[in-house]
């Protein structure tokens, strides 16, 4: 037990003493290991281990929040004087603290605190060797790989106390294929809330190939078109988009500053009706889910558009309080240094009606957006620019021949609107989202879909 019951309430009497109408205490203990294979050589390990607690205090909308490198007594006790009386002067409220260990939705087979530092390097080497396999056009691979594995406890003065265990692993490669001066990346990865039982699942040797052979791929591209067409986007790499476009604006932090789009727009038709998008932290296993949020608050599957119509948003305590409403389960917080705001889990378009084959064969001409890669988004316009790493083009019903340096240019809330297909392939992918200055592990996913009149920013001549 990071903090005990005894201490956890002495915190949080002392924060509603100091004038806060609400406390909250929230512990951790992080142990970490990264290691990265460049060339065949390891040129990165390293692990640490990061332990703390923070207290957030509230007065009316007032926050006030303070963290410490400690679990012990005394900096807990001023961190909590700190933010008690940063939050504004008045009256605290009694509480009694109730709950417990959280039920593990997260088997771990095999903690990777069990396995040998040396054998995690083998599955570096692995995936190394399988992307220079592809072909001699391959110059460089990057292999990294990451666990952490944590204890978090929330107890605040709503009868919140909760603990919960997380381990979480990934393993990422990048690939570099080089012919004639034309220079090209391939991207690939795998992680989950899991043990390393994860790699009997995935092969780590298939990350490296595939990215490989997406880097490989490329080499025979041509330079993309530009203008408005019909955009056929891939499973799951796809989702980032709508993660970026859409799922930002539906966060209830901007929803309440009028900084979204889709502010005040509750019951409305905001999409196609064959689009429903979900967030849900509480799938087992899925590399943005825990058993609680950062708050304490279970996680759990919520609707945000429901066949078109926009049925609510992601919700925090705070934002929840300020609302009248309660908490979806969305507060999240990179470490014990940062204070939770509302933020995305797995984020998905759920599976529709059409066969893959079905989308390409009744699209005459189009693109074919595979794997995107980095871009930028404006919560309060939904307008976003995004790179594609790997894109085709469509002609006659069929994918035909790579292309480059395309980029896909629109609008959120438009292109919801222009889905006019929906595949039944779906696929989550993962990734770390940023925002506030704050990184925490998001799943995004989709089914294969198709997107009427959107621009394709290109480099042809």
């Amino acid at each position: 037990m990071l903090l005990e019951r005894r201490m956890a309430e002495k915190v949080i009497d002392l924060a509603l003493e100091k004038g806060a109408d609400f406390a909250e205490v929230y512990a951790e203990r992080r142990v970490s290991m990264t290691l990265s294979l460049e060339d065949g050589k390891l040129e990165k390990s390293s692990s640490g281990l990061d332990l703390g607690a923070s207290v957030r205090a509230i007065k009316d909308r007032s926050t006030s929040f303070v963290s410490t490198d400690s679990l012990e007594e005394e900096p807990l006790l001023e961190a909590a004087r700190l933010a008690g009386e940063g939050a504004a002067d008045g009256g605290g409220r009694a509480h009694a603290l109730g709950g417990g260990k959280v039920a593990d939705k997260h088997f771990i087979e095999v903690s990777p605190a069990s396995v040998a530092a040396a054998a995690k390097v083998e599955l570096l080497s692995a995936a190394d060797g399988a992307a220079r396999a592809v072909g001699t056009e391959i110059v460089q691979a990057m292999i990294g790989y990451n666990d952490t594995c944590s204890e978090v406890m929330v107890a605040s003065s709503e009868g919140c106390f909760v603990t919960e265990e997380r381990t979480r692993v990934r393993l990422v490669a990048r690939i570099v294929a080089v012919r004639e001066g034309l220079m090209q990346t391939g991207y690939d990865s795998v992680g989950a809330h899991k043990g390393m039982e994860l790699f009997q699942e995935r092969d780590p040797a298939a990350v490296g190939e595939t990215a490989a052979k997406k880097a490989r791929t490329m080499l025979d591209s041509r330079p993309a078109p530009s203008g408005k067409m019909t955009v056929v986007l891939h499973r799951g790499f796809g989702g980032v988009l709508f993660h970026e476009a859409c799922g930002h604006g539906l966060e209830a932090d901007a929803v309440e500053k009028g900084a979204s789009v889709f502010a005040d727009k509750t019951g409305e038709k905001v999409a196609s009706e064959l689009v429903t998008l979900v967030d849900d932290g509480s799938i087992a296993g899925e590399w943005g889910s825990n058993a609680i949020d950062d708050e304490g608050v279970p996680t759990g599957r919520n609707v945000l558009i429901e066949a078109g119509f926009l049925r609510g948003y992601m919700y925090d305590r705070l934002r929840a309080r300020n609302a009248g409403v309660e908490s979806t389960g969305n507060g999240r917080r990179q470490s014990f240094r940062h204070p939770p705001i509302p933020r995305m889990t797995n984020t998905f378009i759920l599976d529709g009606e059409s066969s893959v084959s079905e989308v390409f064969a009744s699209t005459d001409s189009g693109f074919f957006a595979k794997t995107l890669s980095g871009g930028q988004v404006d919560p309060a316009t939904g307008d976003f620019v995004f790179g594609v790493s790997e894109g085709y083009m469509i002609e006659a019903g069929r994918v035909t021949y790579p292309l480059r340096g395309a980029t896909l240019i629109g609008n959120g809330p438009a292109v919801l609107k222009n889905v006019d297909m929906v595949a039944d392939d779906f696929e989550m992918n993962i990734g770390v989202c940023g925002k506030d200055g704050q990184g925490v592990p998001a799943g995004s996913g989709q089914p294969t879909l198709r997107i009427l009149d959107l621009t394709v920013g290109g480099t042809e001549v």
